[in-house]
């Protein structure tokens, strides 16, 4: 049984112009439309219950922007091909999946992640940050958060957010990040160089962060 919420623990790190939605517990048979339920039929019974919250939850955020239901099929990169003139990112993670979408006009690109709120496993910190990276973290108050998971996911955020803009793969641990203990963290991609900042929160079992990044003639002015 999943439970939602148009506005909540997401909302809470975007501006006002950001439209979010999330289901708490497990991923539901929620209905797919039939394009987005031939695309995942082959796929685990698991796997298409996540998909299909998501798309469900996805619909849910994109009727608050004024589209009607459209198939969300994923892109080249994985990600889903939104509406014209909307930008937007899904995660999932055990217990939590959540969808935030934006207008072009407002934003260029936006990234969410939600990771399990546990330390990474052995060895996948080393993998996916620098010394200086995780020097930072060890300065960070002990207790208030799992801050390598903190970092790990605000990468992911971040290359959710630029990816639909370059189109290129980059890896983790080429993305530049400095978590703050105040809830943000700053941000620099080797393909959009600029310096970013992002929101992260720890909500009961969940670790979730999100970008947003201006439309590119804001981004050029700026």
């Amino acid at each position: 049984m999943t439970t939602t919420a148009p506005a909540g623990v997401l909302a809470a790190l975007f501006p006002p112009h950001v439209h979010c939605a999330e289901s708490f517990g497990d991923p539901s048979e929620e209905r797919l439309l039939p394009l987005e339920a031939a695309y995942i039929r082959d796929r685990s019974p698991r796997r298409r219950r996540q998909f299909a919250t998501a798309r469900a939850l996805a619909r849910q955020a994109l009727g608050t922007l004024g589209h009607p239901p459209v198939p969300l099929l994923p892109g080249p990169g994985g990600a889903p091909r939104w509406p014209v003139g909307v930008t937007g990112s899904i995660t999932h993670t055990d217990g939590y999946t959540a969808v935030a979408v934006a207008a072009t006009g407002r934003l260029g690109s936006l990234g969410i992640d939600a990771e399990p709120a546990r330390p990474l496993p052995r060895g996948v910190l080393r993998l996916v940050s620098g010394e200086g990276e995780r020097g930072a973290l060890a300065a960070l108050p002990e207790g208030r958060a799992p801050w390598d998971t903190v970092l790990f996911s605000a990468k992911e955020a971040v290359y959710k957010a630029v990816h639909p803009l370059t189109g290129i793969w980059s890896p983790l641990a080429a993305i530049t990040v400095t978590v703050h203990a105040d809830g943000t963290f700053t941000a620099r991609h080797p393909h959009h160089p600029a310096v970013r900042t992002g929101s992260w929160g720890v909500h009961g079992e969940v670790v979730v962060t999100a970008l947003a990044l201006p439309p590119a003639h804001r981004a050029a002015a700026g």
